[in-house]
């Protein structure tokens, strides 16, 4: 953890339901809870990791944070360069446009998320070029700057992304987000389409790169392995909601929810003796547009009781800085991993 006691991004009461429709005239008849009222606070100079099964609203949260997607309710408040917060829902296309280069995103898939027909320069300038904060020799210069800062050569400028590996792919992904000079990059899953090996080089560089400029990261991902290399807190996510909330090395130690242990025993280990604790799930994932009564992940839980089933848990401070929504997070005995 960094330290830093200055909030960057705060998150309240978000949701985001899209509409089912059905018959000739397009009835609303359910809504799909993809978020589903979540509360989270980023502080600056930190990583926070959102974990979780695929589908269980990792990915939309963070581009409600970018206003890709309009929230249904909640407020994002966020502070760019240390000035009063403001609430990115609220804002319109002009004021929203200013604060752009302030935000920006890592895409999952180097190989989709560079066009083909435009050259590293142009690529990695564009932030620039759209925002108006840099034209001619001073455009080139920058993004020569960013192509030293994420270790490529500055003589491959003119090349086109089909001439590059997928680590260098992603490399000239993370300097066009660098180019504006963002405080908060969202990482979506942006080592989970790379080799092994490439991986721990992108995390590295990550880590480098928020000590060199300062920045903020809101890490997606579903592999716990790659969240204990990078993430300073964890927040696990569960059919749209948050079901736990701690610092990465506490949670990874002793997970206060059963979905938690779940996926922490679910992580292989490079140990040959090792025997994994079984955890059973039963069922599956839970339908986020007709999700079961009380706690969302009692149908799956080994350790359900009849108040799960009713019953909402509430969202509840254990130690300082573990929350849990649990109903049984004070006496459950989790098992966690001591390192992945």
């Amino acid at each position: 953890m960094t330290g830093s006691s200055e909030v960057i991004l705060d998150i309240r009461g978000l949701k985001k339901h899209y509409p089912v429709e059905r018959g000739f005239f397009r009835k609303t008849v359910a809504h799909v809870r993809a978020v589903d009222d979540v509360n989270l606070t980023l502080y600056r100079g930190e990583t926070l990791a959102l974990v979780g099964e695929s589908g269980c609203g990792k990915t939309t949260l963070g581009r409600c944070v970018l206003r890709v997607l309009e929230a249904t309710e909640g407020a994002i408040f966020f502070s760019a360069n240390g000035k009063n917060a403001v609430d990115l829902t609220a804002l319109g296309k002009k004021e929203l446009r200013s604060l752009r280069p302030h935000i920006q995103m890592i895409f999952q898939d180097p190989f989709a998320s560079l066009d083909p027909r435009m050259t590293v320069l142009d690529i990695v300038s564009e932030p620039l070029v759209e925002s108006g904060m840099a034209s001619g020799t001073d455009r080139a210069d920058r993004v020569r700057e960013l192509m030293e800062a994420v270790g490529l050569d500055v003589r491959h400028l003119n090349r086109y992304p089909h001439a590059f590996s997928g680590g260098q792919r992603q490399r000239i992904g993370i300097a066009r987000a660098l180019a504006p000079g963002p405080d908060l990059i969202v990482c979506d899953e942006p080592v989970s389409a790379l080799d092994v090996s490439v991986q721990a080089q992108i995390l590295n560089l990550l880590k480098d790169l928020q000590a060199q400029f300062d920045l903020t990261y809101l890490f997606i991902s579903h592999d716990l392995a790659v969240v204990e290399h990078i993430a300073d807190r964890v927040a696990v996510m569960y059919v749209g909601r948050t079901v736990e909330l701690a610092p990465a090395d506490e949670l990874f130690r002793r997970p206060r929810h059963p979905y938690t242990e779940a996926l922490l025993a679910a992580v292989p280990q490079p140990d040959p003796d090792h025997v994994p604790p079984t955890v059973g799930l039963a069922g599956e994932i839970a339908n986020p547009a007709d999700p079961p009564s009380g706690c969302y992940f009692h149908p799956r839980c080994p350790y359900v009781q009849n108040i799960c089933r009713t019953d909402t848990p509430s969202w509840t401070e254990l130690e300082p800085g573990h929350y849990s929504a649990c109903h049984f997070a004070d006496t459950l005995e989790l098992m966690g991993v001591e390192t992945l």
